[in-house]
């Protein structure tokens, strides 16, 4: 069986491309306390450890304290390492999108360290936003005070986009003239309809960022809490082709847990979050004869395009998509990854290179 994907609520799941697409699991969080026993949770979750070996949860970093006290208490109950609660940033539709992204990729050959890690990666190559009628209270994107004077103007409307870049502008009229920069590569494109019309996410952004389709979703009761407003309509638009998210994945390098010893990409493990050792601290710890080998010899090197070919060999998912030069996983201030870079690109960013001979140029 893959490894289970897991949301906090139902309308946090997507429907499935394909009928290949394994369903998303739904781990009840209460809100309140007594409203679902801890017995009834343990019982979800050991189910799914039975049925899977391996569970990646993934939460709204909007929920409610009670909410995260909940999952980490059923964690560390059944005392079991194989249990991976990820805290996600993404407004809650852009997280339904990236928990349909692992719903896919967990059909493919990743380990379970892997594929709970690259929810990093993903998530900046998602595209979420939504149309607000307010942003006097919205904290999670940078709002100027002069756009905050205009949200007290009767009939006001804002398109804001909250990653990978934050953006927001005001829009006038029937959006005529606004834009927000989107993404360089093809995307599917989902919207939930709230309080506002969609009619300037479908007639407007969906034709600017040459989305390649269009598909409705229902509205999150969680995105209210996260945007600060009832009076919004959500959208977020992502890389719908699973050879390209496959690639993207693949591509980056690998690395060994030092503490639970499963695989991981970027630079912190998703199941027990311990950060990944520096080089010359895995050199000291590496059994003999690998000590000298550098990372980029050990491992795969990343792939500078978005749109390669279908690893299945059935030619290129898209021949329109370029991404950024380089596709490590990193920290949200930095997509590029940088700092994880291999050992022959460190030479043009001005690091050190290693070499087999263990040498440092």
């Amino acid at each position: 069986m893959p490894t289970a994907i897991a949301v906090t609520a139902p309308d946090l799941i997507l429907p499935p491309p394909d009928r290949h697409t394994p369903p998303a699991a739904v781990l009840q969080v209460p809100p309140d306390r007594g409203s679902r026993p801890l017995e009834a949770s343990l019982a979800d979750v050991h189910t799914l450890l039975e049925q899977h070996g391996y569970v990646i949860v993934l939460a709204p970093a909007s929920r409610p304290h009670r909410a995260a006290h909940r999952l980490h208490a059923v964690r560390a109950l059944l005392e079991s390492d194989r249990i991976a609660l990820l805290d996600v940033d993404l407004p809650p539709l852009g997280l339904a999108v990236l928990a349909l992204q692992l719903r896919q990729l967990s059909l493919c050959d990743f380990s379970p360290g892997v594929l709970a890690s690259a929810a990093r990666l993903l998530s900046h190559y998602i595209y979420a936003g939504a149309v607000l009628g307010s942003v006097t209270k919205l904290d999670r994107v940078p709002v100027s005070l002069t756009q905050h004077a205009k949200s007290w103007v009767p009939g006001s409307q804002f398109a804001v986009l909250a990653g990978p870049k934050p953006q927001l502008i005001r829009l006038g009229g029937a959006g005529q003239g606004a834009g927000l920069e989107g993404p360089g590569f093809a995307t599917r494109l989902h919207f939930a309809k709230g309080h506002l019309p969609t009619d300037w996410i479908t007639d407007t952004l969906a034709p600017a960022w040459q989305v390649r389709s269009v598909a409705e979703a229902v509205l999150p009761a969680e995105s209210a809490r996260w945007w600060a407003t009832g009076r919004l309509s959500e959208f977020a638009a992502a890389i719908p082709d699973i050879s390209v998210l496959y690639q993207l994945v693949s591509s980056v390098r690998r690395e060994d847990c030092h503490w639970c010893g499963l695989e991981l990409i970027g630079d912190l493990c998703a199941f027990c979050s311990a950060p990944l050792l520096p080089y010359e601290d895995r050199a000291r710890t590496a059994p003999p004869g690998q000590a000298a080998l550098a990372p980029a010899h050990r491992h795969r090197a990343a792939a500078p395009a978005l749109a390669p070919a279908d690893p299945r060999g059935t030619g290129p998912a898209d021949p329109r998509g370029t991404a950024p030069a380089d596709l490590r996983a990193a920290t949200p201030a930095d997509p590029r990854g940088a700092a994880l870079a291999p050992a022959r690109h460190r030479k043009a960013i001005g690091g050190p290179v290693h070499h087999p001979d263990g040498t440092t140029r």
